[in-house]
């Protein structure tokens, strides 16, 4: 590891735990409840204990004022929710790009398992040796979604897939990597045991506060080193109490009740 590298990841995390609040949204779902003011919502959410936020390169300007000193990840790729097909992520930025912009780390999405997971593969491929020349850390989004891939209700199965994906990600250079939970502890064990990168779980869709709170205790004490949640944290009621509540966990490393009360959060 380079100097620049271990430097650029301690701006991104604390002492290698990491809660990152992704919002690249307004790419692929538009001014969603959240971002139309984003200003408003990297300011609270950093202020709460967000280690660093993300964001594809055009709002950087919107995003260095209100960071509060938090790290700043670029997102790479993306697609929009009404295109042919959302899975379909396509390059949006270079690396050199993201430096210009003034990240300090930056992304790529790939659907493994999908018809355009070799593009993908190729792109992640792309960045990973173009971030290294610079000491850049790179996050590989590693899902598992195609049709050959386990269905959820198949935890074990839905596992294994999500297994291979994040090893897919330090096979190609990534130095994190971010997948779906698999549901429960037990099987996202098998998840972290994949990899020696630190492994950061999605938030996926908005739930209720204490669904957030249960599955986040769920993957750090499966060994997680932490989150990357957008829509449960930026479309949240109050964006900075749930962050609160889930910097609680992954920093202080409490029980779902008093991260809940760390947030004011209704248990």
């Amino acid at each position: 590891m380079t100097a620049g590298l271990d430097a650029r990841l301690s701006r991104i995390g604390t002492d290698g735990r990491h809660l990152t609040v992704p919002m690249d949204h307004g790419l692929t779902l538009g001014p969603v409840e959240g971002l139309v003011d984003i200003e408003s919502t990297v300011d609270a959410v950093t202020r709460a204990g967000a280690d660093a936020v993300l964001t594809q390169r055009g709002v950087a300007s919107r995003v260095h004022p209100n960071k509060n000193g938090a790290g700043y990840i670029v997102h790479l790729n993306g697609s929009t929710d009404i295109g042919p097909d959302e899975r379909d992520k396509r390059p949006t930025g270079s690396v050199t790009d993201a430096i210009r912009a003034g990240a300090d780390a930056v992304s790529v999405h790939i659907n493994v398992g999908s018809s355009y997971e070799p593009d993908q593969l190729s792109f992640l491929n792309e960045v990973t040796a173009g971030a290294a020349e610079y000491g850049l850390p790179v996050l590989a989004m590693t899902y598992a979604r195609g049709p050959s891939v386990s269905d959820r209700s198949d935890p074990g199965g839905f596992a294994a897939d999500l297994a291979h994906a994040v090893r897919l990600g330090e096979e190609l250079g990534a130095d994190l990597v971010k997948t779906s939970y698999s549901g429960d502890p037990e099987t996202f064990e098998r998840v972290v045991a994949a990899t020696r990168l630190p492994v950061l779980i999605a938030g996926g869709s908005k739930g209720t506060d204490s669904e957030t709170l249960s599955m986040v205790r769920g993957a750090l004490d499966a060994g997680a080193a932490g989150v990357s949640m957008g829509r449960s944290v930026f479309q949240h009621e109050t964006p900075g109490d749930i962050t609160a509540a889930v910097a609680a966990l992954v920093h202080d490393d409490v029980g779902v009740g008093e991260a809940a009360d760390r947030g004011a959060l209704e248990r």
